[in-house]
């Protein structure tokens, strides 16, 4: 039992020091799984290294190469601005537009920190451009990047996908992905109603591309220019790659990170990317601190350290608020941490005892724990609201926008509680 507490006692050093400190928490799990295993329970070396999950190592770095390619060859990018192009400088379609491009750039393979690192600057530049407010233009972006995040392409759904198989929920790809895009698509659609949107479709459109007009209140309304660049040979060639990966994953059960992999030698054998710049830009620290995490949970496990934790989480809900319970504490861990990370490789493995313990079924946990832990991430103490801060204008106030998405993202921890609870 000391054990158990000593294995719960390194998992919960490793969430808090994600919480407040920049240090890799991967690094520091491996190290605890290390000395915790090894020198304190007696485990072989070899069993605790067998816990490092090289299949899930294989599809994060194939999917993040291979999307970090197509991004550094402007084949992302212009995709993105002839969907900007299309809304024809209306101010009321400009932010769905963006979150409909967010969602499916993060869907198809990029995720939703790639995808919010390509997108935000454009769309700031032209919500500052269009009059359109900051703060909505960052959660139409950032929560259209979550909203995509749990697709069985991007790196959060195969981080969370390879959770729930591990725990016997394998098999509900297309319904965790739905589960999380209808949540974040509900919050971001009624605050785009609550924070002044439909307002902007009463804009009148300029008459000529950067040319000011007043409607009747006087409100301007600004086309915003998106420069188009044409698609040349190496463009077609990875949109022919990225449709295949995704034709072979859905089609014919392809291995997601062997698929990626491939698509990614051949576009570099063909000279259409360069992968070595690609490589160095890969977010290998969040793919160290995913691994690290999950080598400690295997010794925590196998110390029963994760029954100890299970029976802790059991304690604070009853069958009828588990959602809600669960949903607030990811959320609120999420809001300090990294949800992908750390958060949902910690709790997941929880799941099948408090669906035993509780008496509820357990995809509705899971559920609550994905959701709830992704509907806070656009705090800017997250990666993704920071994004959407760091690529506002000089003339924008950063501090501004700063509070009102940590408002956001200190409010979605109780309203994500909420959601989980009236829909799982």
């Amino acid at each position: 039992m000391n054990l158990a507490w000593i294995s719960l006692a390194a998992l919960i050093l490793a969430i808090t020091l994600s919480m407040v400190t920049s240090v890799n928490v991967g690094v520091v799990s491996l190290a605890m799984a290390w000395i915790v295993g090894v020198y304190m329970g007696g485990m072989p070396v070899a069993k605790v290294i067998s816990a490092f999950p090289i299949d899930l190592l294989i599809n994060l770095v194939g999917i993040t190469l291979l999307f970090g390619m197509a991004n550094n060859n402007g084949t992302l990018g212009r995709i993105a601005a002839r969907a900007v192009r299309a809304c024809k400088g209306s101010a009321g379609v400009i932010p769905i537009m963006f979150f409909i491009i967010a969602v499916t750039l993060s869907s198809i393979g990029p995720g939703n920190i790639a995808t919010t690192a390509i997108l935000a600057p454009m769309a700031m530049a032209i919500a500052f451009r269009a009059e359109i407010p900051p703060f909505l233009m960052a959660l139409m972006v950032g929560n259209g990047a979550q909203a995509g995040a749990l697709s069985r392409f991007a790196p959060t759904g195969i981080i969370v996908n390879k959770s729930m198989e591990a725990i016997g929920l394998g098999g509900h790809e297309t319904q965790t992905y739905l589960n999380n895009l209808l949540a974040h698509a509900v919050v971001t659609f009624t605050a785009y109603l609550i924070f002044g949107g439909w307002k902007l479709f009463t804009r009148r459109k300029p008459a000529a591309a950067g040319i000011a007009q007043s409607d009747q209140a006087g409100a301007r309304a600004i086309d915003p220019v998106v420069d188009v660049e044409p698609f040349q040979s190496a463009h077609w060639l990875t949109l022919a790659v990225l449709a295949t990966l995704v034709i072979s994953v859905i089609q014919f059960q392809a291995h997601v990170g062997m698929a990626a992999l491939t698509g990614a030698a051949f576009l570099s054998l063909l000279r259409a990317a360069d992968e070595k710049d690609a490589i160095r830009k890969m977010p290998w620290n969040v793919i160290l601190m995913v691994c690290g995490v999950t080598v400690l949970i295997g010794v925590l496990s196998a110390q029963r350290g994760m029954d100890l934790f299970t029976e802790l989480l059991a304690t604070i809900a009853t069958p009828g608020t588990v959602t809600f319970m669960i949903a607030l504490v990811t959320g609120a861990v999420s809001v300090y941490s990294s949800t992908s990370g750390v958060v949902l490789p910690a709790f997941l493995p929880t799941v099948p005892g408090l669906a035993e313990r509780l008496g509820v079924e357990p995809l509705s946990i899971a559920a609550s724990m994905y959701v709830g832990g992704h509907l806070v991430d656009l705090s800017p103490l997250s990666t993704i609201g920071a994004l959407c801060i760091a690529a506002l204008p000089t003339e924008g106030d950063a501090k501004k926008l700063f509070n009102q998405l940590l408002w956001w993202g200190l409010s979605m921890m109780v309203v994500g509680a909420v959601i989980c609870w009236v829909l799982f």
